[in-house]
């Protein structure tokens, strides 16, 4: 049975992911994905909405992007508060010949957990069940989407079955996105936030895309004291900027 779904997977694996891009110009272009919206709140804190964080964060590193690097164009998959389907937000990033595809969340635990500090994921490997679960969680946002069965491909974001393929895919764009995932955690380091790491796990997000690429979670909204950082000025602005100076860097170091 696994080996059936590794042959049917990497038959039907997108083609943006079996092609190379080329760019018709040499602007670098970032496309920033703001995690969830409109009908699909996210993770629901005592106060705030996932969706509603990811936004500000996203428009913020979108904002300092625009401000100090004037040869990088800022594409969004989103800029209000709207539900924009997965498979759409790769599509769009894979329409712009993106550079590089950042995709922004907040995490969560279960009622009575308590977690603290950010975390850069890239796709891949989920040995991990912790790592599993947060990829289980993002994924299952396509269960908002119509006939979800079929433009997925079968895919079941609540299997671990499912998540087979995520294991044997070959990813042309790993070394770049763990580089940008590294520098990201660094930096939230250098902000005083905990580091929780680099990882991989299965984001059907990420699968799509055709260029290095990496997903964010910056808090957990499910622990008051996160919850209060990420809905604060202070923590929108000191996410932002650490998401903004590991853009930078990674950009002077691959341009």
């Amino acid at each position: 049975m696994k080996k059936l779904l590794i042959i049917i997977f990497c038959l039907l694996l997108p083609a943006a992911l079996l092609t190379a891009q080329t760019k018709s110009s040499d602007a670098f272009t970032l496309v920033l994905d703001a995690g969830h919206g409109g009908k699909d709140p996210g993770a629901i804190g005592k106060k705030g909405r996932e969706k509603n964080i990811n936004l500000a964060v996203t428009l913020a590193v979108g904002k300092l992007v625009e401000q100090n690097l004037k040869d990088v164009k800022v594409v969004y998959t989103r800029k209000t508060d709207v539900f924009v389907e997965l498979n759409e937000r790769a599509a769009i990033a894979n329409r712009a010949k993106a550079d590089l595809f950042v995709s922004i969340h907040t995490n969560a635990l279960p009622k009575g957990a308590q977690g603290r500090g950010s975390e850069t994921y890239t796709l891949g490997m989920h040995r991990a069940a912790d790592n599993l679960a947060v990829a289980k969680r993002e994924n299952s946002v396509i269960m908002l989407e119509n006939d979800y069965e079929n433009r997925y491909e079968g895919f079941d974001p609540k299997s671990a079955e499912s998540y087979i393929i995520f294991e044997f895919m070959q990813d042309k764009n790993m070394e770049k996105s763990v580089n940008l995932a590294t520098l990201i955690q660094q930096q939230f380091r250098s902000a005083g936030r905990i580091d929780k790491g680099v990882h991989q796990a299965g984001f059907l997000v990420l699968r799509n895309t055709s260029m290095p690429s990496c997903l964010i979670e910056l808090g957990y909204i499910s622990t008051a004291s996160e919850e209060d950082y990420l809905l604060s000025s202070r923590g929108v602005n000191e996410l932002a900027m650490s998401i903004y100076q590991a853009i930078k860097k990674y950009k002077t170091s691959h341009s």
